[in-house]
């Protein structure tokens, strides 16, 4: 438990995209890029319920600059194949010229059962989320760490802040995504089960009366992984800049390690402090950074910045352990300054002022979603991670 090798991590993150002439999101997959990209990422590379999507998978990865490095690689070879291909690449959790009723279902039996199931909500799907799963060696142990991990998903939300426009039109929300993914039945805030038992009962009825065919159709912000023995966070968007993406996954990382070594921590998490945390979720979408919180246990109110500070100081022994205080005090960075959302509204903002349309203001924002996917450089705070002397399509199990 102690050993920092045993919470390996990996990343899912899903992106849109796009006609890079019109800025619009492709409405059909382009069958070339997505045969191109097979050759150079093989299995780490999928496809999403709707083909404006595409999503890109990590290897169990031990440290947070060997994640990293799967996550620059990827975002690059896929940013070059669709460049070879007339398209663009933009991780943000929506895109702000994409239009649900243009939108087409990709061809599988696990989507075709979702949208028949679905109907127009899963047509409205166009969100793009990061995934992010940390081993948990002991099945007993996930729902109990679920559910004492539930009042960090609104800070952890807010940070990842990347969805403020919605078919063309600026929503006055940082964070959008969950607005929409919200639609959706099994979705948000995991029920307040404390034992592995209470949640195999909850899934055996629903399974039994048909209602799913297994726990893979439960779409909470947290959930016990049914493919892989991890507990996965759903709650973050997409993030335009990578080290958002590492941020937010550090910090979710030390949160397992920490309440696992800690049983007691939160473990009087109840029905009140569940129903501040929805609150929490929603201030988060609206304002972001900038939301006001209240703390679940002292029930106190709290800023975003602070109540991060005040986290990373309780889980320092974790941080030390986990050797990722670059990745956290980029966070605090975020904290202070802002979400990919911030400067997604400024870009925004800025091109208005300045006489431009409500959709031409939007190209912008498209264009500055793809240029800051694309920069991954190291900033050379770490010495390289791994990922380059490895190959991204290896097989692997988190």
């Amino acid at each position: 438990m102690t050993d920092p090798k045993a919470y390996s991590i990996g990343i899912e993150e899903e992106y849109f995209l796009f006609d890079v002439r019109t800025r619009r999101a492709i409405t059909r997959a382009n069958k070339r890029f997505l045969t191109d990209i097979r050759k150079r990422l093989g299995n780490r590379v999928t496809t999403e319920m709707l083909q404006l999507q595409i999503e890109a998978v990590t290897p169990p990865c031990t440290s947070l600059p060997q994640a990293r490095d799967y996550l620059a690689s990827y975002r690059q070879a896929l940013a070059e194949e669709a460049g070879n291909n007339g398209l663009g690449l933009a991780a943000m959790g929506t895109f702000p010229l994409a239009f649900w009723l243009e939108q087409k279902q990709t061809q599988k039996p696990r989507y075709d059962a979702i949208m028949d199931d679905l109907q127009m909500l899963g047509a409205r799907n166009m969100l793009c989320g990061m995934h992010v799963h940390v081993a948990v060696e002991h099945i007993d142990r996930r729902v109990d760490l679920m559910m004492r991990l539930v009042p960090y998903l609104p800070l952890l939300l807010a940070l990842s802040t990347s969805s403020p426009f919605w078919q063309g039109h600026n929503t006055g929300l940082h964070g959008y995504r969950l607005a929409a993914y919200d639609e959706l039945p099994r979705t948000g805030l995991p029920e307040l089960f404390r034992t592995n038992e209470d949640y195999e009962d909850y899934i055996g009825a629903l399974v039994r009366a048909g209602i799913i065919p297994d726990a893979s159709h439960i779409w909470w912000a947290i959930r016990p992984s049914l493919k892989y023995p991890t507990i996965e966070l759903r709650v973050a968007d997409s993030c335009t800049r990578i080290d958002d993406a590492i941020g937010i996954a550090a910090l979710f990382r030390c949160l397992v390690r920490a309440l696992e070594r800690e049983p007691g921590r939160n473990a009087d998490f109840d029905r009140v402090g569940r129903a501040i945390t929805a609150e929490n979720k929603w201030h988060a979408q609206r304002y972001g950074i900038h939301a006001t919180l209240v703390e679940p246990f002292r029930r106190e109110a709290i800023g975003v910045a602070a109540w991060l500070d005040e986290i990373l100081d309780q889980v320092a022994d974790d941080i030390d352990a986990l050797d990722c205080i670059v990745e956290l005090d980029h966070l605090r960075e975020v904290a202070r300054a802002g979400s990919s959302a911030d400067e997604q509204i400024r870009v925004y903002d800025t091109a208005r002022a300045g006489g431009r349309q409500r959709l031409t203001a939007l190209k912008d924002v498209v264009d500055w979603a793809a240029r800051t996917t694309m920069n991954v450089v190291n900033a050379g705070t770490r010495e390289p991670g791994t990922a380059d002397r490895a190959s991204p399509a290896r097989p692997g199990h988190l």
